[in-house]
């Protein structure tokens, strides 16, 4: 089994997303975490909140890797990084109801192609309802206490197997971080399963 975690908020997590079925010999199990938890519990910070010029050459070499990629030109959210608490929810929600990776897809999309700022609700159920879910019931969700654990209990779950970032893919036990690692890890599920 491949477990994909990630976060909507990562414009890493985004390049990944956009390769992970393609590149992998199975789909993935997609695992929603939330970055910021990750953060904390890590007592690390994102390298975007930083010294501005480290965020500048990261913000070029992500738009680098997409054109590499062949996805479509990086346009950032304004102000980003910001707070994807309620998108990560949203996405938890989805899961339950078997959209977790049409509404994932959907809201990387609209943030690093249409540059859509993910906190604020309306475009988070504006994402909900293009993928044939119902906004009222997200908006719901997004304030469910058992949507809250849900993501907070993956988070925490997702840290005490060793995933400290997204996008994270985990096969068989090996732990491959980044989106420059899924080749890495498409190559190792690929030799354990020869072995199987």
């Amino acid at each position: 089994m491949i477990t994909f975690y990630f976060d909507v908020g990562s414009p890493y997590a985004y390049l990944a997303a956009e390769r992970v079925d393609a590149l992998l010999p199975e789909p993935p199990v997609w695992q929603p975490v939330l970055l910021g938890g990750l953060f904390k519990l890590t007592g690390r910070s994102s390298w975007a909140l930083g010294d501005y010029r480290r965020r500048q050459a990261g913000m070029a070499e992500i738009e680098r890797r997409a054109r590499g990629y062949g996805l479509p030109p990086i346009v950032w959210p304004d102000p980003w990084p910001a707070d994807y608490l309620g998108a990560m929810r949203a996405v938890t929600w989805a899961f339950r109801l078997g959209h977790g990776p049409a509404l994932a897809r959907q809201l990387s999309r609209d943030a690093f192609q249409r540059g859509r700022e993910l906190s604020i609700e309306a475009h988070v159920l504006d994402a909900v309802a293009s993928v044939g879910l119902d906004r009222g019931e997200a908006r719901d969700a997004i304030r469910d206490p058992a949507i809250k654990a849900g993501l907070r209990e993956a988070t925490e779950s997702a840290h005490a197997l060793g995933v400290f970032g997204v996008p994270t893919l985990a096969v068989e036990g090996e732990l491959f971080w980044g989106d420059d690692r899924l080749e890495d890890a498409a190559a190792y599920a690929v030799s354990v399963g020869r072995a199987a």
